[in-house]
């Protein structure tokens, strides 16, 4: 539970920037019109003049997409450093320091508004610093919960359990979305604190793995004697009762198990890591599989204000639907593939079925707002399915890969390397999501199903079993 919670708060403070690029470009027509009838009240307005510099230009949406690739370029590029730091460090210290981190630089671009700041720069170092400091979260809570839990129902706990990324995406939502309008810092600036506060809870409470009591007992002080009424030789330390008939006695012994301590294997290399069996098909898998949900992620609300011509705070309380989706998607998907035993297939079969329905949520096909909105709830659940699939259960079960001997040292590079790939896609989907919707939503969802495509053709290389 408390693993869910600290990522729940990673991505409550990724949200706030989706929801507030509306508010930082807003759609000034009303207030044009009024300029028009009463120009003399409005001496030299423009079409800008509501808008947040310097995302008041006609190349706003390059700029927003800048800034969301600047974050996420950060945290591809963080990621695979994370992962090896991750594995030297205690995981308690290092995952609290980065979402302490993490706060502060998500209450920095809030307080841009607070000061009046409107140098892109700042914003721009604000989300790379921001986007390093977030590639502490993934991989020590992947590492603590695979410590905790084995394989045998692993697709179905991690399923639930990942679904922290949807609630953290619909409650940042819904906290940017209230402030959004009124004071759009307050947006940033309260999932700051939130992340914060987590970090010294997580300093506080967390445990990384389960703990062994380990004994150490003198072979000389080890007695060892025969029940009368039982075939099993029990091992227990001198009685210290008194014998009074000089016979045997016969007690209930505790079985006592004597961990012999050995030196731990070392961590695994990078390039060790990349030669485990499956873990460069399954990265480059989710690198397309991320492109298609961040872009969602990032963009989503802005296409809702622009295609359904809505404000700010109802598109992002709408665009929770695709999350909810998600939640759904991710614990289907775990549940399947624990029946099945076969991840990978259950990843091809709903990154199949996901490329139509990305293309059918498009608005200028002919949907209605309500069939929108409930196909954003398919889309959501078949989208992050494979997504939340690749980056819980896959990771875990290749971290723990028979290769590697027992050597359980492995998970968090694995993981790292795994989510690091899927985060270069992540980096590039909202990239070409800003330069292409500039032409036209249409050509932003051709993408998004052509990306669907290629991560099925990628993982075919799996083999999908």
């Amino acid at each position: 539970i408390l693993t869910f919670l600290l990522y729940t708060s990673f991505h409550l403070s990724r949200k706030p920037i989706s929801i507030v690029k509306s508010e930082l470009h807003k759609n000034c027509s009303a207030l044009m019109d009024l300029s028009t009838t009463s120009s003399s009240q409005l001496p030299g307005f423009t079409d800008t003049d509501c808008s947040w510099k310097p995302f008041d230009k006609s190349n706003y949406k390059q700029l927003l997409g800048a800034m969301d690739y600047s974050f996420l370029c950060a945290y591809a590029v963080g990621m695979y450093l994370s992962g090896i730091i991750g594995e030297r460090l205690p995981i308690r210290l290092y995952l609290s320091v980065g979402m302490l981190m993490s706060g502060l630089f998500t209450c920095l671009f809030g307080l841009g508004y607070v000061y009046n700041i409107h140098s892109l720069s700042f914003y721009i170092f604000v989300q790379v610093a921001n986007g390093l400091v977030q590639t502490t979260g993934w991989p020590s809570v992947v590492t603590c919960i695979g410590n905790w839990f084995g394989k045998g129902r692993r697709g179905l706990i991690m399923g639930i359990w990942n679904s922290h990324t949807s609630v953290g995406n619909i409650l940042g939502s819904l906290i940017a979305g209230y402030w959004v309008s009124s004071n759009w810092g307050l947006s940033f600036i309260v999932p700051g604190v939130i992340i914060a506060v987590m970090g010294v809870v997580c300093f506080l409470f967390l445990i990384e793995r389960k703990r062994f009591f380990i004994f150490t007992l003198r072979s000389s002080s080890l007695t060892g004697f025969r029940c009368k009424d039982c075939d099993i030789n029990f091992w227990d330390t001198e009685l210290l009762l008194p014998q009074e008939d000089g016979g045997s006695v016969c007690v209930p012994v505790q079985q006592l198990v004597v961990v012999k301590s050995e030196s731990e294997p070392s961590a695994i290399s990078f390039m060790g890591a990349l030669r485990i069996p499956g873990v460069i098909e399954f990265s480059l898998c989710l690198l397309f599989a991320k492109l298609v949900s961040y872009t969602f992620l990032f963009w989503l609300p802005l296409y809702i204000t622009k295609a359904a011509h809505l404000d700010a705070k109802k598109a992002g309380d709408l665009s929770t639907l695709f999350d909810v989706g998600g939640i759904v998607g991710g614990i289907l998907a775990g549940v399947i593939s624990d029946k099945l035993g076969k991840r990978a297939t259950t990843c091809a079969v709903m990154l199949l079925l996901a490329a139509p329905t990305v293309i059918r949520s498009h608005a200028r096909l002919g949907l209605t707002l309500s069939l929108l909105l409930g196909m954003l709830v398919v889309c959501g659940g078949l989208v992050n399915g494979p997504y939340a699939l690749i980056t819980t259960a896959v990771s875990a079960d290749l971290g723990t890969h028979k290769s590697l001997k027992g050597n359980s040292r492995a998970l968090s590079t694995v993981t790292a390397i795994i989510d690091g790939t899927g985060s270069v896609g992540a980096a590039i989907g909202p990239l070409l999501a800003g330069v292409l919707s500039s032409r036209g939503w249409d050509q932003v969802f051709y993408m998004l199903m052509a990306a669907d495509f290629l991560a099925l053709l990628v993982g075919s290389k799996c083999g999908w079993v």
